[in-house]
């Protein structure tokens, strides 16, 4: 309503009828106190994938960050793999190991581990997930310079995706879907430096180039980076939409769905991120996005604690966790059906 009223005239026998109708309503019963009828209620969304526990999920996060920080090749490391690997072994059908010392991108000789898991190893119809689970050696974005050599305990950005897994797996074991499912825990993603070509994501670098099995191929996979964060917001990464846009779509549909729309934006982000899924990607052809936390708040787009000290157990909400493990529940036990 624009505040004025225009073309009208006053008419005193409307004016009656109006107010005789009015008078007349207010002795109807009001129905506003009764239970509404099946008819009247809105459809609701009927979940087919068992209940995504965060709670589980923040336990595995919190396991992988007591061991220190998993930088690539150390003592802490081994320790938080060698234990990753025996919890998958509880619930999958197999679990592979890719043990391999490459050069890093200053020449060193770097011994990497990445571990692949299997759920019904036979299907052909075939979906990956996968994430990265080592920790950045260096806090270079820390605003405290004394912290920038140091090794970070990673618990966004290194343990959430795996945590993810660990607890997708045990529903996976406990409700078999007929499809595959693989995780994939990529090593030496975060070694990497900007003014080295290439010099991130080496465990998927050297997956792509080395599958765990001869011509493995899955209909589509899906990258968890930093998925564990208070408050964060997944959009539409650059890369994920120019190599598998069909995918976002029917990851973030599923997320809207099952009301995680504050999470799951439709937004179109400027630029392509280096992650695993390029890689992925580009060696293999298997149509991989990234589910990723995105800000305009900073100058990288990345959360505030990103490559810090602060990526600690304080960022990770159970809420955020339960959003991605869910929505991925719901899109395989639908691709099975």
């Amino acid at each position: 309503m624009n505040g004025s009223l225009i073309g009208f005239r006053y008419d005193p026998l409307l004016l009656f009828v109006i107010v005789l109708f009015i008078t007349s309503c207010g002795n109807e019963p009001t129905q506003q106190s009764q239970e509404p009828t099946a008819n009247s209620q809105q459809p609701t969304y009927k979940q087919v994938s068992p209940n995504f526990n965060a709670d589980s999920a923040y336990y595995f996060v919190q396991k992988q960050v007591d061991f220190g920080p998993r930088v690539t090749g150390s003592e802490e490391s081994k320790k938080c793999a060698d234990w990753m690997v025996k919890e998958f072994k509880k619930f999958a059908d197999n679990v592979i190991e890719q043990k391999e010392q490459i050069k890093s991108f200053d020449a060193g000789k770097l011994n990497i581990r990445n571990i692949i898991v299997e759920f019904n190893p036979s299907a052909k119809k075939r979906i990956m997930i996968c994430t990265h689970w080592d920790s950045r050696p260096y806090a270079d974005e820390d605003p405290n310079t004394a912290n920038q050599n140091k090794p970070i305990l990673a618990a966004d950005d290194g343990a959430s995706g795996p945590a993810v897994m660990l607890e997708m797996a045990r529903l996976l074991h406990d409700k078999k879907p007929a499809i595959g499912i693989d995780f994939v825990c990529f090593d030496a993603e975060d070694l990497g430096k900007r003014e080295y070509e290439h010099s991130y994501c080496l465990g998927s670098q050297y997956w792509g180039k080395h599958l765990h099995k001869p011509g493995y191929k899955a209909e589509f996979g899906v990258l968890l980076d930093m998925v564990g964060g208070a408050g964060a917001k997944f959009i539409w990464e650059a890369n994920s939409v120019k190599y598998a846009q069909p995918i976002l779509r029917k990851v973030w549909d599923q997320a809207v769905e099952l009301g995680f729309s504050s999470q799951f934006y439709y937004y179109n982000a400027p630029g392509g991120i280096e992650d695993d899924h390029y890689y992925v990607n580009e060696y293999t052809g298997i149509p991989t996005i990234d589910i990723i936390h995105y800000t305009e708040s900073t100058r990288s787009s990345f959360p505030p604690y990103h490559h810090t000290m602060g990526d600690n157990m304080s960022i990770i909400d159970r809420g955020t966790l339960r959003s991605v493990g869910q929505t991925l529940l719901e899109v395989i036990y639908k691709e099975s059906n």
